[in-house]
């Protein structure tokens, strides 16, 4: 399997680069895609000619930011991409053990390969080696881009939460599959969660920052509208808010922040007003 890769960074930190090491080996090629703000980071590039680095200037998001990279894979002749976050890693040969599991399958349903991700989240791994998730997270899938064109590509405007969930619900409606590996596990940093005990139940608290609980609470009343017929179940759960509300005024900071973000999510869903958070 020839693979190309992508990362997408966002003022990255020097464990954040050094993540690399660990696939880029793997791929033929990798494009670093830098959303970062008025801060060219060419000169932190790792020394690889495999690496083509290519500076935004401004946060795209990561639905565009994956676009561009699968949009040159693609012209490219590639017919599979690597994505990545710039928080994740891969445990010594994994990526090529995936990669030559994958080999020998049929993928010509299989719209994305994923590894089991190891992160915070008290989740217990499936005993069986391969399964078939409803969905996944974008970092450390081998995307197949024959399928990708046909669902073109991640959806722009909703820019950041949920574009990994909405895509996965798309492969689901037009009858492809998300295929997971539990044998390979890849190091995924997801954030500042935590977990807290309330009356002997425990419950994790994400602790996204506001602009986070804002695309949150837009984006998935979008994805629930277009994909609830696909999975009832799942939408329904995503739009819940009075958990978040809870954990947000007993255990979080930047409470009226957060609590103010979603009543805009919300408001700004019911316009149809998408895209970039304006303040």
């Amino acid at each position: 399997m020839k693979l190309v890769g992508v990362v997408v960074w966002y003022n990255p930190t020097n464990k954040d680069i050094k993540n690399i090491e660990t696939y880029i080996d793997d791929v033929e090629k990798l494009y670093i895609i830098d959303n970062t703000e008025g801060n060219n980071n060419k000169d932190k590039v790792p020394k690889s000619k495999k690496i083509e680095y290519i500076f935004q200037n401004e946060n795209l998001g990561i639905a565009k930011a994956l676009n561009i990279a699968c949009q040159k894979a693609i012209k490219e002749k590639y017919s599979f991409i690597l994505t990545m976050d710039q928080d994740s890693s891969f445990h010594n040969n994994d990526l090529e053990k995936m990669k030559t599991i994958a080999s020998k399958m049929d993928l010509s349903k299989i719209g994305i390969i994923s590894p089991w991700h190891k992160t915070k989240l008290k989740i217990e791994k499936p005993q069986e080696e391969i399964d078939y998730p409803l969905d996944v997270m974008t970092s450390g899938n081998i995307l197949n881009l024959e399928i990708y064109k046909k669902l073109n590509g991640f959806k722009e405007f909703l820019f950041i939460d949920g574009v990994d969930i909405e895509y996965c619900l798309n492969l689901k409606k037009n009858g492809y599959q998300v295929m997971r590996m539990n044998t390979i596990e890849m190091k995924h940093g997801l954030g500042d969660i935590f977990y807290r005990n309330f009356f002997k139940k425990e419950f994790m608290c994400d602790n996204h920052n506001y602009l986070r609980i804002y695309y949150m609470a837009r984006n998935y009343r979008y994805i629930r509208k277009e994909y609830r017929d696909v999975a009832p179940e799942f939408c329904d759960i995503l739009v819940k808010i009075k958990g978040l509300i809870f954990k947000i005024i007993f255990y979080e900071e930047d409470k009226f922040k957060k609590l103010r973000s979603i009543f805009l999510g919300i408001r700004d869903y019911k316009k149809g007003k998408y895209g970039r958070y304006q303040n």
